[in-house]
Protein backbone atom coordinates (compact mmCIF):
# COMPACT_ATOMS: atom_id res chain seq x y z
CA UNK A 1 0.00 0.00 0.00
CA UNK A 2 1.10 3.43 -0.66
CA UNK A 3 0.08 5.16 2.54
CA UNK A 4 -0.22 9.18 2.97
CA UNK A 5 -0.09 10.45 6.77
CA UNK A 6 -2.11 13.19 7.63
CA UNK A 7 -0.13 15.57 9.55
CA UNK A 8 -1.26 14.64 13.12
CA UNK A 9 -1.04 10.64 12.31
CA UNK A 10 3.00 11.56 11.16
CA UNK A 11 3.59 13.75 14.67
CA UNK A 12 2.23 10.51 16.64
CA UNK A 13 4.12 8.65 14.44
CA UNK A 14 7.58 9.84 16.10
CA UNK A 15 6.30 10.54 19.86
CA UNK A 16 3.12 9.32 20.64
CA UNK A 17 2.16 5.89 19.12
CA UNK A 18 0.21 4.57 21.38
CA UNK A 19 -2.40 7.23 19.89
CA UNK A 20 -2.22 5.46 16.73
CA UNK A 21 -4.55 2.56 16.29
CA UNK A 22 -3.58 -1.41 16.46
CA UNK A 23 -3.91 -1.63 12.26
CA UNK A 24 -2.50 1.66 11.55
CA UNK A 25 0.97 0.80 13.75
CA UNK A 26 1.25 -2.71 11.92
CA UNK A 27 0.79 -0.83 8.48
CA UNK A 28 3.48 1.56 8.93
CA UNK A 29 5.89 -1.41 10.35
CA UNK A 30 5.07 -3.13 7.38
CA UNK A 31 7.96 -2.80 5.38
CA UNK A 32 6.10 -3.56 1.64
CA UNK A 33 4.47 -0.35 2.38
CA UNK A 34 5.41 3.35 1.11
CA UNK A 35 5.20 5.58 3.46
CA UNK A 36 4.64 9.34 1.89
CA UNK A 37 4.56 12.81 3.49
CA UNK A 38 3.23 16.03 2.23
CA UNK A 39 5.04 19.21 2.49
CA UNK A 40 1.85 20.80 3.55
CA UNK A 41 2.16 18.39 7.09
CA UNK A 42 5.72 20.36 7.24
CA UNK A 43 4.59 23.29 7.24
CA UNK A 44 1.36 22.94 9.34
CA UNK A 45 3.60 20.96 11.63
CA UNK A 46 5.83 24.49 12.30
CA UNK A 47 3.01 26.11 12.12
CA UNK A 48 1.66 24.46 15.48
CA UNK A 49 5.42 24.93 17.20
CA UNK A 50 5.03 28.35 16.99
CA UNK A 51 1.79 28.33 17.99
CA UNK A 52 2.69 26.50 21.04
CA UNK A 53 0.16 23.99 20.08
CA UNK A 54 3.37 20.97 19.77
CA UNK A 55 6.68 21.04 20.96
CA UNK A 56 9.00 19.51 18.22
CA UNK A 57 12.54 20.68 18.81
CA UNK A 58 15.28 23.76 19.50
CA UNK A 59 16.94 22.91 16.43
CA UNK A 60 13.89 22.74 13.73
CA UNK A 61 16.46 22.46 11.02
CA UNK A 62 17.65 19.61 12.26
CA UNK A 63 14.36 18.17 13.70
CA UNK A 64 13.13 18.60 10.03
CA UNK A 65 15.82 16.30 8.37
CA UNK A 66 15.27 13.51 11.14
CA UNK A 67 11.33 13.49 11.29
CA UNK A 68 10.78 13.40 7.06
CA UNK A 69 13.74 11.14 6.08
CA UNK A 70 12.28 7.52 6.11
CA UNK A 71 9.20 9.04 4.07
CA UNK A 72 8.78 9.69 0.41
CA UNK A 73 8.31 13.32 -0.25
CA UNK A 74 4.77 14.34 -2.23
CA UNK A 75 4.96 16.92 -4.17
CA UNK A 76 2.73 19.90 -4.09
CA UNK A 77 1.67 20.49 -8.05
CA UNK A 78 -1.28 22.81 -9.83
CA UNK A 79 -3.11 19.37 -10.67
CA UNK A 80 -3.31 19.19 -6.94
CA UNK A 81 -4.62 22.65 -6.00
CA UNK A 82 -7.07 22.45 -8.50
CA UNK A 83 -8.54 18.94 -7.46
CA UNK A 84 -8.05 20.49 -3.81
CA UNK A 85 -10.44 23.20 -4.62
CA UNK A 86 -13.60 20.95 -5.93
CA UNK A 87 -13.02 18.08 -3.07
CA UNK A 88 -16.58 18.65 -1.06
CA UNK A 89 -15.13 18.72 1.81
CA UNK A 90 -17.25 20.49 4.47
CA UNK A 91 -14.52 22.38 6.09
CA UNK A 92 -12.22 25.38 4.93
CA UNK A 93 -9.21 23.77 6.44
CA UNK A 94 -6.57 24.06 3.16
CA UNK A 95 -4.32 21.52 4.92
CA UNK A 96 -6.86 18.72 4.90
CA UNK A 97 -7.64 19.85 1.58
CA UNK A 98 -4.01 19.52 0.03
CA UNK A 99 -3.42 16.34 1.75
CA UNK A 100 -6.92 14.73 0.39
CA UNK A 101 -5.72 16.31 -3.00
CA UNK A 102 -2.35 14.77 -2.96
CA UNK A 103 -4.25 11.39 -1.84
CA UNK A 104 -6.44 11.60 -4.75
CA UNK A 105 -3.85 12.69 -7.59
CA UNK A 106 -1.23 10.18 -6.30
CA UNK A 107 -3.06 7.26 -6.12
CA UNK A 108 -2.16 7.27 -2.33
CA UNK A 109 -4.35 5.75 1.18
CA UNK A 110 -4.55 9.00 3.41
CA UNK A 111 -3.91 7.77 6.75
CA UNK A 112 -5.76 9.70 9.20
CA UNK A 113 -8.45 10.21 12.26
CA UNK A 114 -10.16 13.04 10.82
CA UNK A 115 -13.99 11.78 10.00
CA UNK A 116 -14.54 14.52 7.06
CA UNK A 117 -11.72 12.79 5.38
CA UNK A 118 -13.00 9.75 5.95
CA UNK A 119 -16.11 10.36 4.63
CA UNK A 120 -15.27 11.72 1.84
CA UNK A 121 -15.76 9.08 -0.92
CA UNK A 122 -13.56 10.14 -3.22
CA UNK A 123 -9.96 9.03 -2.08
CA UNK A 124 -8.91 5.84 -0.15
CA UNK A 125 -8.50 6.30 3.77
CA UNK A 126 -7.00 4.07 6.79
CA UNK A 127 -9.09 5.06 9.28
CA UNK A 128 -6.84 5.42 13.10
CA UNK A 129 -8.88 2.90 14.95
Amino acid sequence: MKLLLDTHIWLWSLRQTDRLGARVRRELRDLQNELWLSPISTWEALILHQKGRVYLAHDLDRWLVEATGPFRQAPLTHEMVAAARRLPLPQRDPADRFLAATAKVLNLTLVTADASLLGLGEIATLANR
